[in-house]
């Protein structure tokens, strides 16, 4: 055949430029062939894009579906981080594992009804207490502002004031006796989540061997190391964190219990245990939460003795944040107050107030946990890298020879020039 038969040959029998870059894919990809069919992979992928987004879709869909499951799952899942240091310290002296779950659940569950008993006659009473003095109140603050130059009031008019507000709060209260069984409903429901909570709680603790050979066993030894090292992570960050709130309650509780009874105000022992409780449990702004209650009931009884609660509050808070707290977590939780905020914002963005409390165990396992997979360097000297005087600051020059001499122990949970980076997280070592 002629050279002048070339641009028919296979490949232009269909009448394509040569210069025709979109053809010339078309024709790299299979599409040409001598003919115009469709090849054959173009109905796979549309099959593979159609089965991915159905099978994306009814992903979705199931996580909807079951989010009250999963939330009680994941709650679970960090109680049981919280209560397995206890169980294994009792399995470890004999102990059944059931046995021992079961002990410590009902240890829990009666601190946790002490609690409530305690502070339920408390708020009917000093509420009783409020209504009944409310009038009192009212003349002495009207009598202190009419002392200001230029204010008159009068407590007449702000007595009817009082009587028409009482009048709407008879109102609302016989509107809420009139939705009871709403808020039996609720309560029901509530107390149904709780139980199942407590019983898959108390599953994954009672078989947790069983059940982390369950899991591994579908893995390579060397992706079980991980899981393992993942899991006995989140049980040491998140059992310490709870014991470690736990003294800081109790010592939080001892010191307003004797100050709130020196003082003389009712129900000291339910109003510091309220406080300890609150302050430690709920993030940053626990402590002014739970001082809110007895602030109240001290001022019921004598502004001064709420003045003097309210110093006692601040002064207590500052011996913790930098005495108390520092020495009690050390070996637990290490974490800069920002990103202890951030955490706890973005766990009750997720999760409610539940997930405002989980969020700090959560986000130190995973700190820990980074750790060990991000290598530290030292840190070049500059102005903005110094802290200030009396803070641990390197000079210039003593800041290489600083870091030539660390000892691998001296930042836990990073490594070290000398270790190549792969230190262990030696803030983990919680007694278990």
């Amino acid at each position: 055949m002629g050279a002048s038969e070339a641009p028919g040959s296979a490949g232009h029998d269909v009448g394509v430029a040569e210069d025709d870059t979109d053809t010339r894919v078309l024709m790299h990809l299979g599409w040409f062939h001598g003919d115009r069919r469709m090849p054959a992979w173009i109905p796979r992928l549309l099959v593979l894009v159609v089965f991915t987004g159905a099978l994306a879709y009814a992903a979705t869909w199931a996580v909807v579906q079951l989010r009250g499951l999963l939330y009680m799952l994941v709650v679970s899942l960090f109680l049981s981080f919280a209560i397995e240091p206890a169980v294994k310290y009792l399995a470890d002296h004999g102990w059944r594992r059931g046995l021992a779950t079961a002990v410590v659940f009902v240890v829990l569950v009666l601190l946790i009804a002490g609690l409530i008993g305690t502070m339920i006659p408390l708020v009917v009473d000093q509420v009783t207490q409020l209504v009944e003095r409310a009038p009192d109140y009212l003349r002495r603050g009207v009598d202190l502002l009419n002392r200001i130059p230029g204010v008159h009031l009068s407590s007449e008019n702000l007595g009817e004031q009082v009587a028409g507000l009482e009048l709407d709060l008879r109102g609302i209260a016989g509107n809420v006796a009139g939705n009871v069984l709403g808020f039996g409903s609720a309560i029901l429901t509530a107390l149904f989540r709780g139980l199942t909570i407590a019983l898959f709680t108390f599953y994954i603790v009672a078989d947790g061997p069983r059940l982390r050979r369950a899991i591994c066993s579908t893995m390579r030894p060397e992706r079980q190391r991980e899981v393992l090292r993942a899991w006995e992570l989140a049980i040491r960050k998140t059992g310490g964190w709870l014991y470690s709130r736990g003294l800081l309650a109790f010592a939080s509780t001892f010191a307003s219990f004797l100050v709130l009874q020196v003082l003389g105000v009712s129900f000291a022992l339910p109003l510091s245990i309220w406080l300890g409780v609150v302050s430690q449990f709920i993030p940053t702004v626990g402590t002014y939460i739970g001082a809110a209650l007895p602030l109240l009931i001290a001022l019921l009884s004598d502004p001064w003795d709420a003045l003097v609660f309210l110093i006692f509050v601040v002064v207590y808070q500052q011996i913790e944040n930098y005495l108390l707290a520092p020495r009690v977590t050390a070996s637990t939780m290490q974490m800069h107050p920002a990103v202890a905020f951030g955490a706890a914002i973005a766990g009750a963005s997720l999760m409610g107030a539940t997930g405002a409390v989980l969020a700090l165990p959560a986000a130190a396992t995973i700190q820990a946990f980074g750790s060990t997979y991000v290598r530290r360097h030292e840190v070049v000297t500059s102005d903005l890298t110094l802290s200030a005087a009396g803070e641990g600051a390197d000079t210039p020059a003593s800041a290489p020879d600083v870091a030539a001499d660390a000892e691998p122990t001296a930042d836990p949970g990073r490594g070290t020039p000398r270790d190549g980076g792969a230190g262990t997280d030696t803030s983990d070592d919680v007694t278990s």
